[in-house]
């Protein structure tokens, strides 16, 4: 099947905090879309801090592990089914998730800024009495803080996540406005090696562009960029490869012909 997605490398299950989904129930889903294989990047998030609805983003590291892996010897006819990680980093963080990763055998590392000097962007709390664009600026500055700290993840996640909750949304952000940071965070990432993802949740947040934005996903290839993969960040079954037709189109029109799956932390590239 030509120009088509047909791997999942950013979801969530009942193992992550903000989903109630289990894992069976989502790869079940992903084999009747027609996947090839998925990749399940559960949240770790060490030393969240408190929130209004009292969510608790620990971790059953060795549950999940388990249970993945019985799922994966069950359905292996079916669907290639990968042990990934999503890090919520934070730059004092980073003794931490350096002797997990030389513990844990994963096969995909995704490292995301959730929590910006103590506050995720996510709720409301974080944009209390401030200019939208000084938030923004924040959160970027906050992803080179982390990737000077640490840059042991394989790609950094949904970049321009902050625009999700933003009170505007993207009605005034756009990649010219914050280049200069974003394109040093582009060039650190290449840098270090490290690839970036191209999140579809950004759709069904109601962005009409993934995250990063298209913008900056072209820059990225422009800056040598090569290593991509593709997630929606499905936290129920259906959400799961969300407008995936949409993040082909993309990656062709910024001149990639594949994309990256990543299994025993090596990329592999798949044609388009």
């Amino acid at each position: 099947m030509s120009n088509q997605i047909l791997w999942d490398c950013h979801m969530h299950s009942s193992f992550s905090a903000d989903s109630d989904t289990s894992m069976e129930d989502m790869i079940r889903e992903a084999i009747c879309r027609g996947l090839t294989g998925i990749c399940f990047t559960e949240h770790l998030d060490p030393d969240y801090p408190p929130t209004p609805d009292n969510e608790i983003f620990e971790q059953d590291l060795d549950g999940y592990r388990e249970t993945l892996f019985r799922l994966r010897e069950k359905y292996q006819k079916e669907l290639q089914i990968h042990f990934g990680i999503e890090l919520g980093l934070q730059p004092h963080l980073h003794d931490y998730f350096h002797e997990l990763l030389a513990t844990m055998p994963f096969d995909f590392v995704i490292g995301s800024s959730h929590v910006v000097h103590g506050y995720d962007p996510y709720y409301k709390e974080y944009f209390k009495g401030r200019e939208e664009s000084a938030c923004y600026r924040e959160y970027f500055e906050s992803i080179l803080e982390n990737l000077h700290a640490f840059s042991e993840m394989d790609v950094y996640g949904h970049i321009d996540y902050i625009v999700r909750y933003g009170p505007n949304q993207n009605k005034y952000y756009t990649y010219e406005r914050y280049q200069d940071i974003l394109d040093e965070i582009l060039r650190t990432v290449i840098a270090r090696g490290r690839g970036i993802e191209l999140n579809t949740g950004g759709f069904h947040y109601g962005l009409g562009e993934p995250n990063p934005c298209r913008a900056v996903i072209r820059r990225y290839r422009e800056l040598g960029g090569e290593i991509i993969t593709v997630g929606a960040d499905a936290h129920g079954p259906e959400k799961i490869a969300y407008d995936f037709d949409k993040a082909a189109a993309i990656l062709a029109d910024c001149g990639f012909k594949y994309y990256t799956v990543f299994q025993n932390r090596k990329p592999e590239f798949v044609k388009l």
